[in-house]
């Protein structure tokens, strides 16, 4: 019997490596140089350890694997081969740099003889994500030793260097947060072969996947259990300052717990993870320049990274105001726009605070954020409320009142509500870096969302790419519940556009149930707001900044096979919210600029 490529043994182990480490999603690029990791992969995927996604686009692979991080919390390793492949994954590594988001990419390469001399497909691709890779490593090919077995050395060793990879990726409260790694994998010929042992390794990824379960329930475990004892530098909450809680993209429920034990206003973003409970304030951004609260804080604990306005980090830069910064990570950049914030690793409130002595600031909060919100209530909205009150004689007047609701175009608010208000705790909403989550930021009304969002960078890219594997690792999920839900984007023209690739579904893995509701107004909407509208000519303006399109999305939904709806009234927005979900659907929704 032959023995198999050096090549193939070495991919074999290293994927069985972090299958025993609880990785069970790996994606794929069609390539020669990394023939031996795809086809370990695909072994691993027939053997039933992991879940296989093949793409045919590296940028598209790279975002669909950050957001199947980003749901998972575990790095999906994303196999491509050498040359221009490895550059495509620049945009998503850089993403999840900023994002502190677990990836692993893996860049087949020629080896160093081949480097240097013009060969086809070769570049300097080694350490190529530069100072955003949490860990990267230029491998030499594998190869036998005159023993027969696969030589160790040079950190090529799959039980040492799996490990390795993983743990970087993840990173460590205290140390570096997770992020990407890349390992830069050179291979010779043979590329691949493992004729007469493809038994022997499916039994293997067998056996890894096992182990994989088990790591995945005490990580599990590990996460849900109550913290230990406060980390050195934990910031003791006590005293009666005028404080708020502003919690940005990726600050989660820690902010929330905060908050309420401390019993202060929450001005939670609504990609933060964090907008629920009784103490989050829908209304912040317009608050914090009102003079009756927000002119009266004195301290703010920050948690996360806010990005969706401009009023938080001029708060932040207040002379009065003292910043407290929580950031468990150390050795990289803090949220910290006055350059002065004391930063620490952890936030707990006092034994000896008492939260009932700040209700009247909080209740403050809580009345003006209600009398805002009652003020963006719509004319229509107010006549059926009208209409009711007046009992069963106007009902005729609450019945015309109500088909006028129903025939009302849909807009941006209008849109974002009733998307975030459809969304339950089993699905996923995903928003892109449009108008749109401006508009939901200030929309939102404070309830538990599973959302997801591209704030690290606030770019445009991947963000269909982004939803479908935030899509793919929630609906196969070992949880039922979890499984059954629908994923959901909120997302402008020109972010479809830019991603549209991603849009294009692989044969043989499962249809996602997931919904794009574009907003489409014909352009980039979002620079209309912004200083440079008023200040230059308006035909410069359109040309280079709202770039105006009128591409057919319906057309474009047929040559990817999803399906395509046309919203245009509340009426219909609010039947299709409540319609099942069985496949992949773009919805344009025609906005006015």
């Amino acid at each position: 019997m032959t023995a198999p490529a050096a090549s193939s043994i070495f991919a074999v182990e290293f994927l069985a490596e972090l299958v025993r480490r609880g990785v069970q999603d790996v994606v794929v690029c069609p390539g020669s140089r990394s023939q031996a990791l795809a086809l370990a992969a695909a072994a691993a995927e027939q053997a039933g350890a992991i879940r296989l996604h093949v793409r045919v686009d590296e940028r598209s692979a790279g975002f669909f694997a950050l957001g199947v991080a980003r749901e998972t919390g575990l790095p999906a390793p994303v196999v491509v081969t050498s040359g221009s492949a490895v550059a495509h994954l620049l945009p998503a590594a850089l993403e999840a740099h900023e994002s502190r988001v677990p990836m692993m990419f893996l860049t087949a390469d020629r080896p160093a003889d081949m480097r240097g001399i013009r060969a086809n497909q070769t570049t300097d691709q080694a350490h190529m994500l530069g100072q955003a890779a949490r860990l990267s490593l230029d491998i030499p090919p594998p190869e036998y030793a005159s023993n027969g077995d696969l030589v160790r050395t040079d950190g090529r060793d799959p039980a040492t260097l799996a490990p390795l990879a993983f743990a970087a990726s993840l990173g460590m409260p205290g140390r570096a947060p997770a992020g990407p790694v890349q390992l830069n994998l050179a291979f010779t010929e043979p590329l691949s072969g493992t004729r007469g042992f493809d038994a022997m390794i499916a039994q293997g990824f067998v056996a890894a996947a096992a182990e994989g379960q088990i790591a995945r329930e005490q990580r599990k475990a590990a996460l849900e259990q109550a913290p230990g004892d406060a980390p050195e530098g934990t910031y003791v909450h006590e005293g009666d300052a005028l404080a708020v809680v502003i919690a940005g993209a990726e600050a989660g429920p820690e902010a929330e717990e905060f908050a309420h034990a401390a019993g202060l206003p929450l001005l939670a973003e609504a990609v933060s993870g964090s907008r629920y409970g009784r103490e989050a304030i829908a209304g912040y951004a317009t608050l914090i320049d009102d003079p009756s609260v927000g002119a009266l804080i004195e301290q703010a604990i920050v948690f996360g990274h806010p990005t969706l306005t401009r009023q938080i980090p001029a708060l932040l830069k207040r002379d009065d105001v003292e910043v407290i910064v929580v950031d468990p990570h150390t050795g990289t950049d803090h949220y910290d726009p006055s350059r002065d914030a004391r930063v620490v690793r952890a936030a707990r409130v006092g034994a000896g605070h008492e939260p009932r002595a700040l209700r009247g600031w909080l209740g403050a909060w809580l009345k003006a954020d209600r009398e805002l919100q009652r003020e963006r209530t719509t004319v229509h909205e107010r006549d059926i409320e009208a209409a009711f009150a007046t009992g069963y004689k106007e009902r005729s007047s609450y019945a015309r009142a109500e088909v006028a609701v129903m025939r009302e175009p849909v807009t941006r608010e209008m849109l974002a509500e009733s998307v975030w208000r459809a969304s339950w705790p089993h699905d996923r909403l995903v928003v892109a870096a449009s108008s749109l989550v401006r508009v939901l930021d200030r929309q939102g009304q404070p309830r538990k969302v599973n959302v997801h969002a591209n704030r690290g960078l606030a770019g445009i890219d991947g963000t269909v790419a982004t939803a479908r594997g935030v899509a793919a690792a929630s609906q196969l999920a070992a949880d039922p519940r979890l499984a059954a839900g629908t994923t959901r984007v909120l997302i402008g023209d020109l972010a479809l556009l830019h991603d549209a690739g991603s849009l294009m579904l692989t044969d043989g893995e499962p249809r996602p149930r997931l919904q794009l509701f574009v907003a489409n107004d014909g352009g980039g909407s979002i620079f209309d707001g912004l200083e440079v509208a008023e200040s230059t000519n308006e035909a410069n303006f359109v040309r280079v900044m709202s770039t105006p399109q009128q591409l057919s999305l319906e057309q474009l939904a047929q040559a990817y096979g999803w399906d395509y709806l046309r919203v245009e009234t509340r009426g219909e927005l609010d039947e299709l919210l409540t319609a099942q979900v069985t496949g992949p659907t773009l919805i344009e929704i025609p906005i006015a600029r």
